[in-house]
């Protein structure tokens, strides 16, 4: 058995360098076979790779699969790295799209300040609300107009929708706005179809409510409440709001202003009233006298004028 190895091993060498030279061979003639170029050895090629091809199918399938495989990971980076931009991008979008809404807001709100009618004679400066300087006992706001814009203490603030309070406290650039639902808010008001004239008291809530009407069976909840200018305290027929009832039978106002959204406010001045400086002449017209010292023939006495004191009597 030791002798049937030794011999199969004395073989095998040989026979191994044989096949590796023979390999070698032919490895180089095909090497030389593909240098050649002449038109019959491309022929010859031609011919070969049609027929021995084909049937390596199998012998390519792991190659091809290795080359979609990182086909595939490279088309991955590429799809991860465009979510990532897309995920950016809609990021900042989404903060285009809520300065978009805020804009979108603020321009509503100056359009309904263009939409309010108002007298003709009225003028107005619009000012921004920069911040609540409200308390528990105190509802008032501060806006960006002050005296150096020719404000002045007393005057009335609208919103686009309707009154919100008046002017108490004028700074150089800054103004306080005491709004209708304070506790110190007085407003004389009047309730239409109806005429009736009222006061709208303040009580810090979000309804105010209304006292002393003047005959409270001809008023309804619904009817509009409109300023009434009495006291020279704001001009007449500023919107105010509607007019409601509470569950205990009190007449409060649905105020038409929006105070939980109030971003601009337009300030009215007050135009100058009339003052009449001289009521006497108003009593009765001045009848001047057709002759001087006794009565005329009609028997009428003379009536001394405003100007002219009586004459004293002799003796």
């Amino acid at each position: 058995m030791a002798k049937d190895r030794a011999q199969s091993e004395d073989y095998t060498g040989p026979l191994k360098r044989l096949m590796l030279g023979v390999l070698l061979l032919c490895l180089l003639g095909l090497f030389l076979l593909w240098r050649i170029d002449s038109p019959r050895v491309e022929r010859f090629r031609a011919q070969v790779v049609d027929r021995v091809v084909p049937n390596f199918d199998w012998a390519m399938a792991p190659v091809t699969a290795t080359v979609n495989i990182l086909r595939d990971f490279q088309s991955y980076q590429r799809i991860y790295q465009q979510n990532q931009e897309l995920r950016r991008e809609l990021q900042q979008m989404k903060a285009w799209k809520e300065a978009a809404l805020q804009l979108e807001q603020e321009n509503a709100r100056l359009l309904d300040l263009n939409n309010v009618q108002l007298d003709p004679r009225l003028t107005y400066v619009t000012g921004v609300v920069m911040a609540d300087s409200g308390s528990p006992f105190r509802q008032s706001v501060l806006i960006n107009v002050g005296s150096r814009d020719g404000i002045v203490d007393g005057w009335a603030a609208m919103d686009g929708l309707g009154l919100v309070g008046r002017i108490a406290g004028v700074g150089r650039a800054t103004s306080r706005v005491v709004l209708l639902t304070d506790t110190s808010s007085r407003i004389p008001v009047t309730i239409q179809p109806s005429g009736q004239r009222a006061l709208l008291m303040g009580d810090n809530s979000a309804v105010p409510y209304v006292d002393f009407i003047e005959a409270p069976d001809r008023v309804r909840p619904g009817d509009r409440v409109m300023t009434s200018g009495d006291g020279g305290v704001f001009p007449a027929g500023l919107l105010v709001g509607q007019l409601a009832q509470d569950p205990g039978g009190r007449m409060r106002v649905r105020l038409a202003a929006d105070y939980e959204r109030l971003e601009f406010l337009r300030v009215l001045r007050s135009y100058e009233h009339e003052n009449i400086n001289d009521p006497g002449n108003l009593i009765a017209p001045v009848i001047l006298p057709e002759t001087s010292g006794g009565p005329d023939p009609q028997g009428t006495p003379d009536i001394p004028t405003a100007d002219e004191p009586p004459e004293a009597g002799n003796g």
